[in-house]
């Protein structure tokens, strides 16, 4: 597999019970197929000590602003996002296979962010309120009245055609 970055032929590596590709001589990055950058990126997870230091090649530059095409897929250019809502560090992710590109340095930034899964999604949790709590308020306060008036017209309905009135089988009723 060729490099995305740099254009390094990439080493297949085996840390704790998953294979990665790593730019070694080269960029000093590291692609991670669906799901496996998971089990890396909490500190507590020893195995991706390993992968902090990647042997690189100090003269090799990465143009940050290019962007880079799946080294697994070949013809899907990879998205630029955010990696969490500190948005910190930027990760390159394939929107066909969801394998994740990262630069040299990133899995150490993203491994000192948060200590635990449940520290993340916490943190998710508290930017989404933060974010949308007002308009979400907003917008459920105005779903309450809707509903409220939506309940007086079904009253209505209730009285005027109640449950029990089959039409065309009584003699008496509205319709």
């Amino acid at each position: 597999m060729e490099c995305p970055a740099c254009g390094n032929g990439m080493e297949e590596i085996t840390v704790g019970d998953v294979k990665v590709d790593v730019c070694r001589g080269g960029c000093g990055g590291v692609w991670f197929d669906q799901f496996e950058l998971k089990k890396f990126d909490e500190p507590h997870e020893s195995a991706g000590q390993e992968l902090l230091n990647v042997d690189r090649d100090e003269s090799v530059t990465v143009d940050r602003t290019k962007q880079l095409t799946c080294p697994r897929c070949g013809d899907f250019k990879m998205l630029r996002h955010f990696f969490s809502v500190k948005r910190e560090v930027e990760v390159d992710e394939c929107p066909n296979c969801g394998g994740y590109w990262l630069d040299a340095g990133e899995l150490r930034q993203i491994r000192s962010q948060f200590a635990t899964e449940e520290e993340r999604s916490q943190a998710a949790k508290e930017y989404f309120r933060e974010t949308f709590g007002e308009e979400l308020a907003a917008m459920e306060a105005a779903d309450g009245a809707k509903a409220a008036r939506a309940g007086k017209i079904a009253s209505l309905f209730r009285f005027i055609c109640p449950s029990y009135y089959i039409p065309g089988e009584q003699s008496w009723g509205a319709f």
